[in-house]
């Protein structure tokens, strides 16, 4: 089999759930505060994967409105029943301090592309939850369950409880069936059933270097579960050196033939500071099963670079430079921020995409913002707007993105008098205050009409912004940024606590409250090959 270098998913795609159906593999991930929410990804060799569809598109299934940075939508489970599709998430409201506000909700679908059906509330006493299909025909809905006296942790185990479709909710008695190991923070839960054994994965440890994949079983589904031989099958706790770090909260999969394969998050830190700009990715592991019916991890727990795969990957398509215009819509590698009504923040009617300022950039609430992921640690990105603000308080224009405490904004904006700008707005690991940086030359003016083009260059952790007026050639502005910034380690929370990852696109604020709009004619992506595509971890 050719072997294949993870991650499979690059960029931010955290919290994988996968499911083959015949010949079909289908993983989805997380998006938190992004919407459309939820991605899935489908593959016919668990090598070459494409998005097609984020399942949750309509107010009723999700509004995500008001949810603080890295809440929303987290770790969905994907699973099928003989008959349809079901998908189980949480919508996260608070996630900060004591309290956690995690409401969980189960969709289901004829097919993958939907329709997806209006949601049914399960329950709100922690997140992660899932669903598993017994071979009885019975379905059990499982989370990990918040407890915010710490009697005697927060992540206070696995719940349990049956689900009833024809009713519509969870029915009967539910009980803790697993606290985890002394690794705690016990999450992520999925259920299997095998030669008689029910296996429970969990993720532990947290998401970040301490991150780890725990098995146990048990002959009962209540319980008592008996933990792995090895406690974690996955896990690079151990192994900092290891090239695929912070690993864990994942979900097994069989092939057609009979092999097994396990994929679980993982991050690919840069830089002396060890920060992971591309976020939480998805990477894949070989795993057999032993004569004592458990799950290893082939050369586990530390999870390999490189994976023996039933297809070679074709990077053609990740490599290849996206010049994205707008006569067909919005293309699919794009998102915004929270809001199910994106009328209200773009239009891509005339061939232009056409953003109405709203709320300022890091607004939990309504801003136009619409960016596609980083899947590169280096990269070009560039767009041609046209825009007339008022003043001060009207500014558009290019931003690579992480969340309200962590950007860089390339603007057009204007002065009191209504003189036309340029300016950079940064914010730079700004948690609590979120106030903005003031570095190099805080603005200069611009000619009151024509079109300006704005660029950005990435070359691994070093970040600088361009612009050219028309007619005239792309030129510096500003000083050289930290681009490890916009990562998961700088996000604004405590450690461990912020989970998206860097966006590149573009967007448009009016603090006046008139809705100014800006056009921008194409937005382009070209990857550059950076020597952390080149890494290969230490031999030991």
């Amino acid at each position: 089999m050719p072997q294949v270098r993870n991650p499979i998913l690059p960029g931010f795609n955290p919290d994988p759930s996968i499911l083959r159906v015949g010949e079909d593999y289908y993983i989805a991930t997380s998006t938190f505060e992004w919407w459309p929410g939820v991605q899935i990804h489908h593959s016919k060799d668990l090598a070459n994967w494409e998005l097609v569809v984020r399942p949750l598109t309509r107010k009723s299934q999700a509004d995500l409105r008001g949810d603080p940075d890295s809440c929303g939508i987290w770790a969905p489970c994907l699973t099928h029943d003989g008959d349809r599709f079901w998908l189980v998430y949480t919508d996260v409201k608070r996630k900060d301090g004591s309290f956690k506000d995690t409401h969980n909700y189960i969709v289901h679908a004829p097919a993958i592309e939907g329709p997806w059906s209006d949601p049914v509330y399960a329950n709100s006493s922690g997140f992660d939850p899932s669903l598993f299909h017994d071979e009885d025909g019975r379905k059990w809905f499982s989370n990990m369950m918040w407890d915010h006296r710490r009697r005697p942790h927060l992540f206070t185990g696995i719940a349990l409880q049956e689900f009833d479709p024809q009713a519509g909710k969870l029915v009967g008695p539910r009980k803790n069936i697993f606290a985890g190991s002394d690794l705690a923070f016990v999450e992520g839960p999925h259920m299997y059933k095998r030669n008689g054994w029910y296996y429970l994965l969990t993720a532990e440890g947290g998401t970040g270097y301490g991150h780890a994949a725990t098995l146990a079983r048990s002959r009962d589904i209540w319980g008592p579960y008996e933990m792995h031989p090895q406690k974690h099958i996955v896990t690079s706790k151990d192994a900092p050196l290891a090239a695929l770090q912070r690993s864990g909260h994942g979900d097994i999969v069989d092939t057609p033939d009979g092999r097994t394969y396990i994929v679980h998050l993982t991050g690919r830190p840069v830089g002396q500071k060890r920060r992971c700009v591309l976020g939480r990715e998805t990477a894949i592991q070989e795993a057999y099963w032993g004569d004592d019916d458990w799950l290893y991890v082939k050369n586990g727990p530390v999870p390999s670079l490189y994976v023996d795969l039933p297809g070679a990957r074709d990077d053609t398509d990740y490599w290849s430079e996206k010049r994205y215009t707008f006569e067909d819509g919005l293309h699919k590698d794009f998102q915004w921020l929270r809001t199910p009504e994106p009328e209200r923040i773009f239009s891509t009617e005339g061939g232009k995409l056409t953003l109405f300022g709203r709320e300022s950039i890091g607004s939990w609430f309504e801003q136009a913002l619409v960016a596609r992921r980083q899947t590169h640690f280096s990269f070009d990105a560039e767009t041609t707007i046209s825009y007339a603000p008022d003043d001060e308080r009207q500014f558009a224009g290019l931003t690579v993105y992480y969340c309200r405490y962590n950007f860089f904004y390339l603007t057009v904006t204007a002065h009191a008098d209504g003189q036309r700008e340029l300016l950079i707005m940064s914010s730079e690991a700004s948690w609590p205050g979120g106030k903005l940086e003031s570095p190099g030359p805080a603005a200069i003016q611009i000619p009151n009409d024509g079109k300006v083009k704005l660029a950005v260059t990435v070359r691994g952790s070093a970040l600088q912004l361009w612009y050219a007026l028309e007619g005239k050639e792309l030129e510096k502005f500003g000083p050289v940024f930290d681009a490890t910034i916009v990562s998961d380690e700088c996000g604004g929370h405590q450690v461990d606590g912020s989970f998206t990852g860097s966006f590149v696109g573009v967007a448009a604020s009016d603090c006046n409250g008139l809705a100014k709009s800006a056009q921008f004619d194409y937005i382009t992506y070209r990857p550059i090959e950076h020597e952390s595509d080149r890494y290969e971890p230490r031999r030991e």
